[in-house]
């Protein structure tokens, strides 16, 4: 069963649920935390009233209260930046250095390859003339989960989580998405943004997990970044590939991270090793 999200403190995630539930086809069930829930085939969906980048264990707790078990998790989200672009994204979370929003310190959450790249190619499909730019972001925030979480967000700020066409190519894309099993993949190198591994998914058979961006690797030591791609590769489904963003770096710098991708046993890969989507 698949367990969606909604947090009450969440101006996005109340309009993604709503348009979720005018789609049709839920019943009510249970209450969690106090609250109706959902299911409609195999999701079921929860509110909580608390943010979801402290929900900790959320996965645990409704398997429990719930009495099934949940694999994935897909957190209803907003996304807010300074630059205030329309955005809709989708992310895997945990954190490579400090907790500064939930998680906790240097610990991803696995994450789900498949379904987050299905997501975002469908999702670039539903939103096609809104006026939102689509894409990855890499990973990062909390909460910590157990099993294969994603966010899937309406951004960048107060004037777009209220709006009803985005949350609508969100929720069709949800229920609606096929999903496409590809290669696993972590993604190295480019901003938060990710920009490349957007436009790769768009065309080619690959399904990315953890991403991690220059930021961090330009400050990490070589025994940190090893850790961190045997963690992610474990928790993106046991990915076998690394893409790396070399444009977004020097030459030199892409042969390093090529080496140690290798050292952790990953396979570095282009855009010309990739098979075609059908």
């Amino acid at each position: 069963m698949r367990l969606l999200v909604c947090s009450l403190e969440d101006t996005a995630s109340i309009n993604i649920r709503d348009r979720l539930l005018e789609i049709g086809g839920w019943k009510e069930t249970k209450t969690f935390r106090s609250h109706p829930v959902f299911e409609r085939g195999s999701d079921v969906m929860v509110t909580i009233d608390q943010v979801h980048l402290y929900a900790d264990n959320l996965d645990v707790e409704a398997t429990q209260a719930l009495a099934q078990p949940f694999d994935p998790v897909v957190f209803l989200s907003r996304h807010r930046a300074a630059s205030g672009i329309p955005t809709l994204t989708v992310h895997p979370i945990g954190n490579f250095a400090k907790a500064e929003y939930g998680g906790r310190p240097e610990t991803l959450v696995p994450s789900a390859p498949d379904l987050m790249t299905s997501c975002l190619r469908e999702l670039q499909k539903r939103s096609s003339g809104l006026p939102f730019q689509v894409g990855f972001e890499v990973t990062h925030h909390g909460p910590l989960l157990s099993v294969p979480t994603m966010f899937i967000e309406i951004g960048s700020g107060e004037q777009n989580w209220g709006d009803r066409e985005a949350a609508r190519a969100i929720a069709s894309t949800l229920l609606e998405v096929k999903l496409i099993e590809a290669p696993k993949a972590i993604g190295i190198g480019g901003g938060h943004y990710a920009p490349r591994f957007s436009e790769v998914v768009a065309t080619k058979r690959i399904s990315f997990g953890h991403m991690i961006p220059n930021y961090f690797c330009d400050h990490a030591s070589d025994e940190r970044l090893l850790q961190v791609l045997e963690e992610a590769r474990a928790k993106s489904g046991g990915a076998d590939l690394v893409y790396i963003h070399k444009k977004s770096m020097a030459r030199s710098r892409a042969n390093h991270l090529k080496g140690l991708a290798e050292v952790a046993g990953a396979r570095v890969v282009d855009s010309g090793d990739l098979a075609d989507l059908d």
